[in-house]
């Protein structure tokens, strides 16, 4: 096959290249785009990252195209539909990040309801100053889990470490899980009325974008904070706004915001074809609005970002590849259409 694989590192590329001679390997840094599909239009499959466009109009630029190998466990930044219908499988790496994901949403709770950014500054400029920065411990408080799969159990591991309680809403109890690891489930609006800290882990999509929003702000427990590791789409980023500016929440410790995308280079705004909604432009001053607020702690997607995690992740797609070459596909998230 010719495989083109979109916001390669170097060492990735060296990783990709173990596919030669039996596979033709064409490696980019730059993140899949209408443009960046013109020169590699002959690719039979391609292997994208996150920030790569893999839009129905970006995809009918490959018309050879038979897989795509996404270096990540989501796949909402995939055209599903697209791909089933023109006989495009795509899979997926589906448990790479499961501790890496789990210690950063702790990392980023941990660096809030403590001060660590603020505290650190002050103390590089030789001031030591205590006032505000008192914190509040994590033991007897409750976290509410909101997503009970991989990553959301070891969360909530951790957090029976750190001497927690621990309320969890999924569609799919597993009474196993809750023997195994000492939760409890409950309806999603007694979570979010009981939390002291609420961790989001559901995947992105169409079924859980906005999840967070007005109304679920309004039943959470006056003071919470909200953890957001999962989908930039799962919270509404403008109720969030409004929830932490009247004080309902006292923080938000956030590893993603919906309009990263646009954010990276909001010129890109400028040159789409469609003129952006008045909507999309609101949720992306809201995403600026976050990153300004004093009690909100942002990092740029980096919660999988491990030197373990990241070596799973290559090491998952490279199998992914050669399986689909070999005609046993695996971690198959869409198949073709009959």
């Amino acid at each position: 096959m010719r495989i083109a694989v979109f916001e390669a590192e170097e060492w990735e590329r060296e990783a990709c290249l173990s596919l030669e001679p039996q596979h033709s390997v064409a490696c980019t840094a730059e993140a899949l785009t209408v443009g960046e599909a013109d020169l590699f239009a002959d690719a039979q499959a391609i292997s994208p990252f996150v920030n790569s466009d893999l839009s129905a109009t970006v995809l009918r630029r490959f018309p050879r195209l038979e897989l795509i190998a996404t270096r990540s466990t989501g796949y909402d930044h995939i055209d599903l539909d697209y791909c089933r219908q023109h006989k495009v499988t795509v899979c997926n790496v589906p448990d790479y990040g499961d501790q890496t994901v789990a210690e950063h949403a702790f990392a980023l709770l941990l660096a809030l309801i403590r001060h660590v950014p603020e505290a650190s500054a002050r103390a590089r400029q030789a001031n030591f100053s205590q006032q505000g920065l008192r914190g509040f411990e994590l033991a007897g408080k409750v976290m509410g889990v909101v997503g009970v799969g991989r990553i959301g159990r070891r969360v909530i591991a951790i957090a029976r470490g750190f001497g927690m309680d621990v309320v969890a809403y999924d569609r799919a109890p597993d009474a196993e899980a809750v023997r195994t690891l000492g939760f409890r489930y409950a309806p999603l609006n007694e979570v979010l009325a009981t939390a002291d800290v609420l961790s989001l882990h559901v995947p992105g999509g169409a079924g859980s974008r906005s999840l967070i929003s007005d109304a679920e702000f309004g039943r959470m427990k006056p003071g919470a904070i909200l953890v957001n590791t999962a989908r930039g789409g799962v919270v509404d980023a403008q109720a969030l706004v409004r929830a932490l500016h009247s004080g309902r929440l006292a923080g938000a410790a956030l590893d993603v915001i919906a309009q990263e995308r646009r954010m990276r280079d909001e010129a890109e705004i400028f040159r789409e074809r469609l003129t952006p909604s008045p909507e999309s432009l609101q949720a992306l001053l809201a995403d600026h609005a976050l990153l300004h607020m004093p009690n909100v702690l942002v990092t740029p997607h980096i919660a999988y970002n491990t030197e373990e995690a990241v070596h799973r992740i290559i090491d998952t797609t490279l199998a992914n590849i050669l399986a689909f070459a070999h005609g046993t596909p695996q971690n198959v998230v869409a198949s073709p259409s009959p």
